[in-house]
């Protein structure tokens, strides 16, 4: 793959399929084999969910806009949205032992998304809005 795609959806639940499909695809074209591409999908929706349910609080018109990075061993994946700002400075901890009453409400998503992909960067305030940047390497061959 060493064209640029788009996707440009409003941030809305039922968005997420078509999302999910244009993320099948390009991580098909950057020949990611089955586990890879299924965790740069999952790391997509999650972030995706997050928009809606926190930069934009709740379903609406704003939008998420979705680029493809070329890139010679995987696949880069970069998500615009124009929600509050969020740029975490570290990756979340979990204690994936401790019972589940014991665990703090929240942070699972976004620690799941940085176990999913190889790469997070997140940048708020850029003139195309809140940036998040997710790439995932090409696996063994």
């Amino acid at each position: 793959m060493n064209v640029k795609q788009e996707l440009t959806v409003t941030g809305q639940f039922e968005n997420l399929a078509q999302i999910r499909q244009f993320i099948e695809r390009l991580a098909a074209l950057a020949q990611l084999d089955e586990r890879a591409s299924y965790a740069i999908q999952m790391a997509v929706d999650e972030a995706c969910t997050n928009i809606i349910e926190h930069a934009y609080g709740g379903e609406g018109t704003r939008p998420i806009r979705l680029l493809s990075e070329p890139h010679p061993d995987g696949l880069a994946v970069i998500i615009y949205d124009q929600g509050r700002p969020f740029a975490p400075t570290q990756p979340p901890t979990l204690d994936t032992e401790a019972p589940l009453e014991n665990r703090q409400a929240g942070g699972m998503g976004l620690f799941f998304i940085y176990k999913l992909v190889d790469q997070v960067e997140f940048a708020v305030g850029t003139a195309q809005g809140n940036r998040l940047r997710l790439f995932k390497r090409r696996g063994p061959a």
